[in-house]
């Protein structure tokens, strides 16, 4: 497991996909009786994966992660490559429509909301962000009088621009306050440095403790970095603002099952019944391929091409 972890690192995984394939290898090989990888082959990977699929029901898209990780084991970590990987079929994952609020309902929900959770559910439908891509936000992604942010290290590794609504700007001006002297306090009792990506605390020591590179939504109390063991001020953590929305999806009286995400959904979709471009859209949500975008066209008040029902006649 190590060497899993070490190639993991190597490669620039994500500390979250390296969790989670861990933990797939990891259940692979209890579930054989604790036999070494090199010594199963298709027929132990195949009745794993069915027993995931047929014992404990779970969806496709963890069947499908559950396989990455035993091929990225046999390939990247144990350098083999059999016929029988490429046999192997994914589980074919249901095309799901999104759930999308109304405008009405996101401004219900938003209304209960309060603080830093209210300020981060409105960027998520604001500015279309997922919910880590708000809370990893640093205080140099922001340009305030350009009303735009930068999101780095979107999903896939990607960076983007996207805009800042106006509501927004004088409550982030106050949190980016509150932030600077909870870091000023920091710097006081000499532990005022956040965690960097990638090498950049070897490659520039003291940016670690400088302003700009600050989480805009820091976390309440210090902790330990898993893979480094630094000590410092990470970002708020996403679970305290997903109770926060589900609640205010409650008191708001939404019946649907609305998410963080599903500000990201809603955002999409009254971009495209405002008359915006898709190709636009696609570029403010950071997708690759347009296909992905054109999702949001079949949830349209009037359907993807604004055809009107002949029932409306």
């Amino acid at each position: 497991m190590d060497q899993v972890r070490d190639r993991l690192r190597r490669l620039g995984m994500a500390k979250r996909t390296e969790e989670a394939y861990c933990g797939w290898i990891v259940r692979f090989i209890r579930s054989h009786g604790m036999r070494h990888p090199r010594e199963m082959g298709a027929p132990e990977v195949e009745a794993f994966l069915t027993m995931l699929a047929s014992r404990h029901h779970v969806a496709a898209s963890t069947q499908n992660q559950a396989l990455a990780a035993l091929l990225f084991l046999y390939r990247q970590v144990l350098g083999i490559e059999l016929p029988w990987m490429e046999d192997i079929q994914r589980a074919k994952r249901p095309e799901r429509l999104p759930v999308v609020l109304s405008r009405e309902e996101v401004r219900a929900v938003l209304a209960e909301l309060s603080g830093v959770h209210w300020l981060v559910a409105s960027l998520l439908y604001g500015s279309g962000l997922r919910l880590l891509e708000a809370l990893r936000l640093r205080v140099m992604d922001l340009d305030l009088p350009r009303l735009e942010l930068t999101v780095r290290q979107g999903k896939g590794g990607k960076d983007r621009r996207t805009m800042l609504a106006q509501p927004v700007l004088e409550p982030l001006q106050r949190q980016l306050a509150a932030s600077r002297e909870l870091h000023s306090r920091d710097s006081a009792c000499g532990q005022g440095r956040v965690l960097l990506p990638h090498a950049l605390s070897r490659k520039y020591p003291s940016a670690s403790a400088e302003w700009r590179w600050q989480f805009v939504f820091p976390a309440h109390g210090l902790s330990r970095d898993p893979r480094s063991g630094h000590v410092g001020r990470h970002h708020l953590h996403e679970s305290t603002v997903q109770k926060a929305v589900r609640a205010a999806v409650q008191r708001a009286g939404v019946a649907k099952p609305a998410s963080c995400h599903t500000f990201r959904h809603s955002f999409a979709t009254h971009l495209l019944e405002d008359g915006y471009d898709i190709r636009t859209v696609q570029e403010l949500l950071g997708h690759s391929d347009v296909s992905t975008t054109q999702i949001y066209t079949h949830v349209l008040n009037r359907g993807g091409l604004a055809v009107r029902s002949p029932l409306d006649r």
